[in-house]
């Protein structure tokens, strides 16, 4: 059975990508793992802190304790996401706890996100996560760039984000970042945008976002390493399917799943009904948008 940084950069030289599943409700584990199975993909079962504080995924033993219930790891893996050194209220967070936690409930790779640190300390804080991930044996993802988040009424207008690449990822600090962390994958600020995390605005369609190619192949090619896309849900189809060609090895999806579910729900649908919903809007996402339908084959087979 090849490791994930083996299925990494197997995805990253094929020019596909591993889509990657949050989980903010707990019933959600079981049809996404389903339908991944059922389509002969492969991806990751992933949670970030933010889903257990605003949501309903309750921390990273629980979603852990549901992934191993599925009994699948020629087509799953579990990694945890987003666990930031300043969150989103602005908070500080001791986080390398949280990741020694994750790596004793057996998770197969972690995340520090030091994005909103300035370089230096990202540089630092992202460095003693890779050391512990890595005497792990389990590969480090980290982030560089603002990614903005929708409805967060903190940063410029999209089309204004894009037009002056505000908070998109430097070519040069992630060369630098990447050669001085020793990170296994780079979560990069390319125009996607997070999906939005108030109760007020969590039914709003996303924004369609945009990438520009050509940053990310000079990203591509500056850091050497597998790059993340988050935000990956609403990102303009044509963009999405280019960016595979560019270096993006992982794709992170949480809005389209999440809103299948509540939307499930509040029809008056049961668990079960929003377990279907899920399942079948993860078939057509790993279908019709990340064309990963039998990509066990090319990537995850030894």
């Amino acid at each position: 059975m090849l490791s994930l940084s083996a299925i990494m950069k197997n995805a990253c030289r094929a020019g596909v990508a591993v889509p990657a599943f949050n989980i903010p409700y707990l019933p959600m584990v079981a049809p996404v793992g389903r339908a991944v199975a059922d389509l002969d993909a492969f991806a990751l079962i992933e949670v970030a802190r933010i889903e257990w504080l605003k949501f309903e995924s309750r921390g990273p033993a629980e979603v852990r304790d549901e992934f191993v219930k599925l009994n699948d790891r020629d087509h799953l893996r579990l990694h945890l996401d987003h666990i930031p050194v300043i969150d989103e209220d602005g908070q500080p967070v001791d986080a390398l706890p949280i990741l020694r936690q994750a790596i004793d409930l057996g998770y197969d790779s972690v995340m520090l996100d030091g994005s909103l640190l300035d370089l230096e300390e990202n540089i630092h804080a992202t460095r003693q996560a890779v050391e512990l991930a890595h005497a792990a044996g389990i590969p480090c993802e980290a982030e560089l760039g603002a990614i903005a988040r929708e409805g967060s009424g903190k940063d410029l207008p999209y089309e204004e984000i894009f037009r002056t690449g505000y908070g998109f990822t430097p070519v040069e600090d992630a060369r630098r970042f990447a050669a001085e962390t020793g990170c296994d994958w780079l979560s990069v600020a390319v125009g996607n945008i997070h999906g939005a995390v108030s109760q007020a605005l969590r039914d709003r369609q996303k924004t369609e976002a945009r990438l520009d190619l050509e940053r990310l192949e000079a990203l591509r090619q500056a850091t050497g390493i597998p790059l993340v896309l988050h935000g990956g849900s609403g990102v303009r189809l044509d963009c999405v399917q280019a960016a595979f060609k560019h270096g993006i090895a992982k794709i992170n999806v949480g809005f389209e799943i999440r809103r299948a579910y509540e939307q499930a729900l509040g029809a008056g649908g049961d668990v079960a009904a929003a377990q279907e919903a899920v399942y079948a809007r993860t078939c057509a996402l790993l279908r019709e948008t990340y064309g990963a339908a039998g990509s066990r084959r090319l990537i995850a087979e030894g």
